[in-house]
């Protein structure tokens, strides 16, 4: 009887550990990060408002390619065909160790939602606006980069440096090769669901060698009638996001609204194309230190060309114009070239070099807002925001290596 007793239980112990593997497997997290160091150089750098005093400049640069980071990423099979998805993801500097976002150790991504073939995605959390998601696939920085290759200042957002805090975001399945997406962050300031609140839409369609998107995001400012950014507004980082030499004179606006569309081709396994085109709009309020709405436009074209499978070279051109506004009548124009070249060491590693230069004319409004009546000054893509050029020409270039894990 006890021999029986005892081989039964080995018997069910068995079955048990046979069968763990099976309903653990419903369930799966996973590691990752990208490890992204650059030697870069500019022409001139001087500091944001300034329009003398630059000088040429050589530099490390961390996340030039991709933005260095780690973080998690799972799912849990609920059944029915619905998953639980979660993403944390940190931003570091790799030339320092320094957190990109200081008291925020998870500042690039923080979500967690559902999601089901048939019935969409939500989730809840830090994340990309509708907007950036479904733009993203055509935008210039996927073979430019965007430090170097964004739109001037990362005037229409095309780039990640956008977050939304609060955000809740729905994501349509694709049905017949279109997906609409909506999301809405929430500032919860008293009294009012706008102030400080981001919200956008947009739609996309990609099916076999076409692809195009159309989306449009407002970005309110939580001080009341404009003013000094405020530290409730839900897309920031640490502060106002794409405060550049394009934008500088314009920051204290109440609001800000984006309208884009952007669309790409794909010829054959070698080459392929995208184009973007956008309407970026810096609304003032009472509080405001410019009082004429303020809008740029802005048209770019990217040829991406695959040699060899280890090899991946990019070339593109944007063209950027302000409108008359606020006592300016020779407007800021800003034309941009960039060229870059990738080499594959493996599927993890890879070697890169860019280049890039920038043509600013015309004027544009400095430290003070509508006071302050300056020459345009070129800042090159979103990595040299905070040390633009001195002058209306800036040429800047770089090379480096980036690891994935």
């Amino acid at each position: 009887m006890k021999r029986y007793k005892k081989t039964k239980a080995v018997v069910i112990a068995g079955a048990a550990l046979t069968a763990a593997p099976a309903a653990f497997a419903q369930s799966s997290v996973t590691l990752y990060g990208i490890v992204d160091l650059s030697m870069a150089y500019q022409n001139s750098q001087t500091t944001l408002g300034s329009t003398s005093g630059g000088q040429h400049n050589f530099k490390m640069a961390s996340g030039v390619w991709a933005g260095s980071r780690f973080g998690l990423k799972g799912s849990e099979d609920l059944g029915g065909g619905t998953k639980t998805i979660f993403q944390l993801e940190s931003g570091f500097s790799a030339n320092t160790g320094a957190q990109q976002y200081p008291n925020a150790m998870f500042g690039r991504q923080a979500w967690v939602g559902l999601t089901n073939n048939a019935y969409g995605t939500f989730t809840a959390g830090r994340q990309y606006t509708s907007y950036y998601t479904l733009l993203s696939p055509y935008s210039p920085t996927n073979w430019l980069t965007g430090f170097y290759g964004a739109h001037p200042g990362d005037l229409d957002q095309m780039d990640t440096i956008y977050r939304a805090n609060n955000s809740l975001v729905y994501t349509t399945p694709k049905f017949y090769g279109l997906t609409a997406s909506g999301s809405y962050s929430f500032a919860g300031v008293p009294g009012s669901v706008n102030q400080g609140a981001t919200w956008s839409g947009a739609l996309q369609y990609a099916n076999g060698p076409i692809g195009l998107a159309v989306g449009i995001t407002r970005l309110n400012n939580s001080t009341p009638g404009g003013g000094a950014f405020g530290a409730d507004s839900t897309t920031n980082t640490n502060g106002q996001s794409g405060v550049s030499a394009v934008t500088n004179g314009f920051r204290t606006a109440q609001a800000q609204q984006r309208f884009a569309v952007a669309g790409g081709y794909t010829f054959n396994s070698a080459w392929d194309v995208s184009l973007t085109y956008s309407n970026v709009q810096y609304i003032p309020g009472i509080n405001s230190s410019f009082h004429d709405l303020a809008i740029w436009n802005t048209a770019g074209a990217v040829l991406h060309w695959k040699a060899t499978p280890t090899w991946d070279f990019g070339a593109g051109y944007s063209y950027t114009r302000a409108t008359k506004s606020n006592g300016i009548e020779s407007t800021a124009q800003y034309q941009q070239v960039n060229l870059s070249e990738y080499y594959s060491l493996s599927k993890r590693t890879g070697l890169y070099a860019l280049q890039a230069f920038q043509r600013a004319r015309g004027q544009t409004l400095g430290n003070a807002g509508a006071s302050n009546i300056i020459n345009a000054t070129a800042t090159v893509g979103d990595g040299f925001q905070t040390a633009p050029s001195s002058s209306g020409s800036m040429f800047a270039a770089g090379v480096g290596i980036i690891h994935r894990f």
